[in-house]
């Protein structure tokens, strides 16, 4: 059994392409969440940074150009430290279809968008403790 989803979390692979998003939640999740976060504004930059990086979460956006966050996940999925590590899709996108793709690609969740930057950690946090004791 993955050894990671027993750790609490603390490092966090974020995936999201619009900048101003991006660096509202990295903050958030950085301050309020104390997280150590590694962020990307593409797939293919996230792919780059996990050559050397370890995170605990995977945190992705669906809608990205070039590269979305499902196909993301499948190249992140090949490299093999993070073959296992939990991921969540952040997205605008939450029909019962959508949350079936989503799982199906190997995400323990999703957090709905417009995100709420003043409640992203204890999301973060309720969604991690669900997989914890889920993997049990």
């Amino acid at each position: 059994m993955d050894t990671a989803i027993h750790n609490a979390l603390k490092t966090i692979l974020y995936v999201e392409d619009d900048l101003h998003v991006r660096t509202t939640a990295k903050l958030v999740l950085e301050v309020i969440g104390k997280f150590e976060v590694r962020d990307c504004g593409s797939g293919r930059e996230a792919l780059l940074a996990a050559t050397d990086f370890k995170p605990d979460l995977i945190l992705l956006d669906v809608m990205m150009p070039e590269l979305d966050g499902l196909a993301t996940l499948a190249m992140l999925r090949r490299i093999p430290h993070l073959a296992d590590t939990p991921a969540l899709f952040v997205t605008g996108l939450t029909s019962e279809a959508d949350i079936a793709r989503y799982v199906e690609a190997g995400a323990i969740g999703v957090i709905p968008k417009p995100l709420m930057p003043l409640r992203l950690t204890g999301q973060l946090h309720s969604l991690w403790e669900q997989h914890a004791m889920a993997a049990h």
